[in-house]
């Protein structure tokens, strides 16, 4: 399900169910009439992901007399998605009329904007567990030490908060004690418990970088590079790590301890994280703004809100939010890929790739191997090939993904034995990956080589994705290959029913109605290819079957009883 039909149905304070009732359209002109106008604007205007747009709609909505409770609900929830908290405390819902989940997430609202604004005291008491309950009692949990500090309750701020059975609270919390362990200069509680933290097979990335921090500002460099060290032998391609290690390496300043809000604004990543994981998409994307108004150069909360504008539809919000981190920043690489894909995905392909070799010329992994998809994608094998072949030299260990990518552009080369030595790399270290083993399955059968250990590596693929209509089709395909046209038929009509508008899929279909003599449904097959936008390839050697009235290597092969 797409999430603007998720907004389209509930507004996020509402969650489980849509709101109820109309507005009164029967009411004198320029009143009720008007209001419904701007609600039904606003609610477009939600749904498509245009937050902005629809708080102004919303509050236009407010002013010419509409449902006040409705309206407030959607205007608080517009401002909130649009990031601007302050607007969405001040509309946070109240009284008798509204939602109990919408006064929950209201308070939450209001926690924050007073402690963003140096309001302690009022943060603590709207943070509140008891008060806020379901399903935003994590959040208050974790941030509710930080209230604390703010309010200048030393003790208060250093129990380290628990909800039962809630992992993210026992981890994340333990970090954020931490921190404020060490805020307050109590460094050996403050390094149990960062140690605490990074030494299960489970630790975080960011778990790491704040030990690490810590010991870099407590003049012990040595270990903080001895501890990079030992996470990079797992994450090579992180660059956080390696700009960490580099930096404690030469010395150089260490990075400043948190403040009261960018702490607050650390606690809130998690539980977002944790919504989006459950699908709880706008929940998520509430919780990354709110971090964002405690600290707005949070760089991945930009980064996965991007991401969120992206899918809704609104790429001009999105590549905002991924042009926010700057030049230097460990998170820059990432954010030029995501913008990059922006430009690609809306055609603009110059730009796309244009961006994505500034992100690959700081070296990182991640980046580079965006800018070698680009290329792929847009047909320059060749230097898509350099790209990855510097890649796999910089690795001790490469990621079987890096061979899967260069045995795919080599084989668009036409280079196929090397391109068949990677594949082949790429299914030992992985050797249950769908994807992987039917595109390597299906090329064998293309090629007409080795065609029982294709069908079974096509059969393996399907039966992990049997709704996958591209893997259907080479399971299809292999049929056909091995001149079985029945059972070829059969599966290559299940995987059209499963992606109508795939070009080869439906020229496979063709030819397999060739070979059993249904030639009108044949040619019914090939001519619509020609209508999705086939690649050159497909597209001249299906206008030559249709101009020579030949079919697939030849007339058709009957077959008995078919």
């Amino acid at each position: 399900m797409r999430l603007s039909l998720i907004y389209a149905c509930a507004p996020l304070v509402l969650l489980v169910a849509c709101a109820g009732g109309s507005p009164d359209v029967g009411a004198a002109p320029g009143t009720a009439v008007s209001s419904y106008g701007m609600f039904l604007a606003g609610d477009a205007a939600l749904a498509d992901g245009r937050s902005g747009e629809a708080s102004k709609f919303f509050e236009m909505a407010r002013a010419a007399g509409g449902d006040e409770t409705l309206v407030s609900e959607r205007a608080f929830t517009a401002a909130l998605m649009a990031g601007d908290i302050t607007k969405a405390a001040a509309l946070a819902p109240t009284g008798d009329q509204a939602s109990e989940a919408s006064k929950r997430l209201g308070r939450l609202v209001g926690g924050v904007e007073a402690l963003a604004t140096g309001k302690g005291k009022p943060a603590r008491e709207l943070l509140a567990v008891e008060t806020i309950g379901f399903p935003h009692r994590s959040a208050a949990a974790l941030l509710s030490p930080w209230a604390a500090a703010e309010a200048g309750d030393l003790d208060a701020s250093l129990v380290r908060p628990q909800v039962r059975g809630d992992a993210f609270v026992e981890y994340f919390g333990q970090l954020g004690q931490a921190y404020l362990y060490e805020r307050a200069r109590r460094y050996d509680e403050a390094e149990t418990d960062f140690k605490a933290i990074t030494s299960t097979d489970a630790s975080s990335e960011l778990a790491l970088l704040a030990y690490g921090g810590f010991l870099e500002r407590r003049g012990r460099k040595a270990e903080a590079v001895t501890l990079y060290d030992a996470a990079l032998v797992g994450e090579t391609g992180s660059i956080a790590l390696r700009g960490a290690r580099a930096r404690a390496a030469a010395g150089r300043a260490a990075p400043p301890a948190p403040s009261i809000r960018e702490g607050a604004a650390l606690a809130l990543m998690a539980p977002a994280a944790g919504m989006v994981t459950a699908k709880q998409t706008q929940i998520g994307v509430a919780y990354l703004r709110l971090a964002l108004r405690l600290d707005p150069q949070r760089n991945d909360a930009w980064l996965m809100i991007g991401d969120f504008l992206q899918a809704s539809g609104d790429s001009e919000a999105a590549r905002a939010a991924y042009g926010r981190p700057k030049p230097g920043s460990a998170e820059y690489p990432t954010s030029q890929a995501k913008l990059a894909w922006t430009y690609q995905s809306a055609g603009d392909k110059v730009t796309a790739i244009k961006l994505a070799r500034a992100a690959a010329a700081t070296g990182d992994a991640d980046a580079r191997l965006t800018l070698s998809d680009l290329l792929r994608s847009n047909d320059q094998y060749p230097e898509a090939a350099e790209v990855l072949n510097g890649l796999i030299r910089d690795e001790k260990d490469p990621d079987w993904r890096l061979f899967y990518a260069r045995g795919v552009v080599l084989d668009r080369l036409g280079r196929w034995p090397e391109a068949e030595a990677d594949l082949l790399a790429a299914v030992k270290a992985r050797p249950n990956e769908p994807e992987l083993l039917n595109y390597l399955g299906y090329t064998w059968i293309d090629r007409g080589e080795r065609l029982p250990e294709a069908m079974a590596m096509v059969e393996k693929a399907v039966a992990a994705n049997p709704r996958s209509g591209a893997m259907v089709d080479s399971l299809g395909w292999a049929y056909y290959r091995m001149g079985d046209y029945k059972k070829a038929i059969e599966r290559l009509e299940q995987a059209v029913e499963l992606e109508a508008g795939d070009p080869d899929i439906n020229h496979h279909l063709g030819d397999a109605y060739w070979r059993v003599g249904r030639r009108d449904e044949a040619v019914f097959q090939w001519r619509r290819v020609l209508t999705l936008k086939p690649d050159a390839k497909t597209k001249a050697a299906v206008e030559t079957k249709l101009a020579t009235g030949l079919g697939p290597d030849g007339p058709a092969k009957k077959i008995a009883g078919q």
